[in-house]
């Protein structure tokens, strides 16, 4: 059977905050009987739009994140609910709004944090897919539709042919060690997941230092190359992808009529070398 999965590019979210307040623009003040209570208006993040920032000053890497209900194959939620949550056949989870009164309790029961108590309601509430206006033919939920960067876009496949988008795009999902099995995926996660080491490269010409442009940067680990790069116009180059807190590597930058620079560098977090100056050879 097909079922839905959420794909959030979050290279292309700008945090412009759409699908937040598409969220709540369709549940705060509506309830929808078999679905939800009303949202709040205020203190609930269905869609909550998180942000990460890497490096150090003067190079600097913003990312948003926006995390939900990541609707999990092997929810802690349904375990936790006894009959109260449940795993529809088209992957959506759904929490009863009558069975789960008074129990508070289920919000703890997820380990991503994307469990809300609505204490004028008494009920717990999470982001439910918009399932109430999918089952009315709707083709996408609202912040889909709201997102006009692209950065979101919804998917009712076969699990089959789900995980073939996953291996084609190189997908992710959050806590993967949680064995919870999600069905909100991430593309371009190292964003947020790993590290960069970055610098500047410069160079004296005519008794002026100026940026060099196409300097070539080797970044080493236990003597294998790990990855390469060009300096860009302003000299600044940045190789990510790397694991946190992964130890010392070893930093060359070389470019025609110069000698190599080289540098180390220890990574805990992402990294800016600072300016690397190459003299003529």
């Amino acid at each position: 059977m097909s079922k839905w999965n959420l794909v959030i590019d979050v290279e292309k979210c700008n945090g412009c905050f759409n699908c937040f307040i598409a969220c709540k623009d369709e549940h705060v003040g509506n309830a929808f009987p078999g679905y939800s209570a009303e949202q709040p208006l205020h203190g609930h993040k269905w869609i909550d739009i998180k942000t990460v920032e890497r490096g150090q000053t003067p190079m600097l890497d913003l990312t948003y994140l926006p995390t939900m209900c990541n609707h999990c194959d092997d929810a802690p939620c349904v375990k936790a609910g006894k009959g109260a949550v449940r795993k529809r056949e088209d992957g959506i989870v759904l929490f009863d709004p009558e069975r789960t009164r008074d129990r508070k309790d289920l919000v703890a029961s997820c380990p991503y944090g994307a469990i809300w108590w609505n204490e004028q309601e008494r009920v717990p509430q999470t982001w439910f897919f918009d399932a109430h206006l999918l089952d009315r033919g709707w083709k996408q939920p609202r912040c889909v539709q709201a997102c006009g960067l692209g950065a979101m876009r919804s998917m009712k496949v076969e699990d089959d042919e789900m995980q073939r988008v996953v291996r084609e795009e190189s997908l992710e999902v959050l806590k993967p060690e949680l064995g919870t099995k999600p069905r909100v995926y991430y593309r371009n996660l190292y964003h947020v997941q790993r590290c960069f080491i970055g610098g500047t490269v410069i160079a004296e010409a005519n008794g002026v230092q100026d940026a060099v442009k196409n300097a070539r940067v080797v970044l080493s680990k236990d003597g294998k190359v790990v990855g390469e790069t060009l300096s860009d116009p302003y000299g600044d180059f940045s190789i990510d992808g790397l694991p946190p807190t992964s130890g010392t590597y070893a930093v060359e930058v070389s470019a025609p009529g110069y000698k190599a620079e080289k540098r180390d560098a220890v990574l805990g977090e992402s990294r800016y070398l600072g300016v690397m100056q190459l003299k003529k050879a």
